[in-house]
């Protein structure tokens, strides 16, 4: 028993390891490669991998009814399209740091709309929450507009174009609760995977028809081939496999391992600084969090 929560606890670990990586990789990424190309290759590539995936394990694509594709193909356009935009735009004109702390308050988020959206019960726990995450996003952006340069060219937008990416990516797992139990989190994963490309496809054509192909170096390309393999399959994988043997409070706390992954891979990869803002904006974030998943079972 302690040694299945042992194993489900580093799943989920690793799971937002990555995610926190994929913020890093993705400001070097799209220095090389468009938006729209790279993310159109991705999903091109984990697309292929999931069904085949699929295939081996389940044996047989399932049939999906109308109310299925409508719903698949809105969580691929929140949680798929519109998040990697945002995100991989909003790197661009901010630390990658401050994106990472940003993405973990996706738990937040998803209580917000909840209760927006599915009219869920809002619990006092879930408002300090909010109140704590919205002090520390403040915080963060309230920095004295000297570091600007250090930041990223326009930090304030760089930021909103994060957050509007926890948005997409908390409407995905809303959109997550209209499905039945029928279909499989690998079954999901694939459809939605694909959807995605279907959205990516036509931006990704027009941006490789204008792209020399020879500029990227191999490294650049090897980005690509990490979001799909690794951040698109492999941590989807990590996640659900964890998710399945805890409960939805405990899960949400890993998420705080997303801003530290990202800070520390910031720092080694693309020589940003930690500062004390960044603490102290990361602290009350934790601390909401903390608030509105730990201390709520309902969750």
């Amino acid at each position: 028993m302690i040694y299945n929560k042992i194993k489900a606890y580093l799943c989920l670990m690793f799971a937002m390891i990555i995610v926190g990586s994929s913020i890093v990789f993705g400001k070097i990424m799209v220095e090389s490669i468009p938006v729209f190309l790279s993310s159109g290759l991705r999903f091109a590539i984990a697309s292929v991998l999931l069904f085949v995936i699929l295939l081996i394990v389940e044996k047989k694509l399932p049939k999906l009814t109308r109310k299925e594709v409508t719903i698949l193909s809105l969580q691929s356009f929140t949680g798929v399209f519109l998040f990697s935009i945002f995100l991989l735009y909003g790197v661009q004109y901010t630390k990658a740091v401050e994106s990472g702390i940003i993405t973990s308050t996706t738990p937040i988020v998803i209580g917000i709309l909840s209760f927006l959206i599915l009219k869920e019960k809002l619990t006092r726990q879930v408002m300090i929450g909010v109140l704590f995450v919205a002090l520390g996003i403040s915080v963060i952006n309230l920095v004295n507009s000297g570091e600007d340069g250090i930041r990223g060219n326009f930090p304030m937008i760089g930021n909103i174009l994060v957050m509007l990416a926890v948005i997409g990516e908390a409407l995905f797992t809303i959109l997550g609760k209209l499905l039945s139990r029928r279909l499989s989190p690998l079954a999901i994963s694939a459809f939605v995977t694909f959807f995605g490309f279907v959205f990516f496809l036509p931006f990704a054509l027009y941006e490789a028809m204008m792209f020399d192909f020879s500029q990227p170096s191999i490294n650049d390309w090897g980005y690509v081939l990490y979001f799909a393999v690794v951040v698109t399959v492999i941590a989807f994988y990590l996640w659900y496999k964890g998710v399945s043997k805890v409960s939805g409070s405990v899960s949400g706390l890993f998420t705080g391992f997303l801003p530290v992954s990202t800070a520390l891979l910031s720092y080694v990869f693309l020589n940003e600084q930690l500062t004390s803002i960044h603490v102290v904006g990361f602290m009350f974030v934790v601390l909401g969090i903390c608030s509105s998943s730990l201390f709520n079972k309902k969750v």
